[in-house]
């Protein structure tokens, strides 16, 4: 079955391919070539030669070439080839010798739910009469 049919389960973006935009996919997405904006997917496998600038947000990620911008994944794989720049949120993470992270790496709990920020109280006015 050709990629991007109906009913696939994953789909590729070959190491000719340049994407300007956005990308969402709601199957596993393999890339190979470059993507210059924010990513979303199911699962995600980052060839060696592959760039991607901009956010990712994917339930699992194997990342093996650049990503410039953050990442959001509950099962991480940084590969021995792959150079993070950004923030890291991950369930579970697993950097093989020789991967590189440069930012914040932020461990979240399993099944957790981001919470809204805490309200501040900016003025507080009694009321007289």
């Amino acid at each position: 079955m050709a990629t991007g049919a109906r009913h696939t389960t994953f789909s590729v973006l070959g190491s000719d391919v340049v994407i300007t935009g956005n990308v969402s996919a709601s199957v596993d997405l393999h890339v190979d070539g470059k993507i210059d904006g924010d990513l979303k997917c199911a699962n995600l496998v980052q060839g060696e030669a592959s760039e991607i600038k901009g956010a990712v947000i994917a339930d699992t990620a194997k990342i093996a070439g650049l990503l410039d911008g953050s990442i959001e994944a509950k099962t991480l794989i940084v590969h021995a080839t792959a150079r993070i720049t950004g923030d890291v949120t991950y369930e579970t993470i697993t950097i093989e010798n020789g991967g590189k992270v440069e930012g914040k790496l932020s461990h979240r709990r399993a099944g957790a739910v981001k919470s809204p920020p805490p309200l501040e109280v900016v003025e507080n006015k009694s009321v007289g009469a």
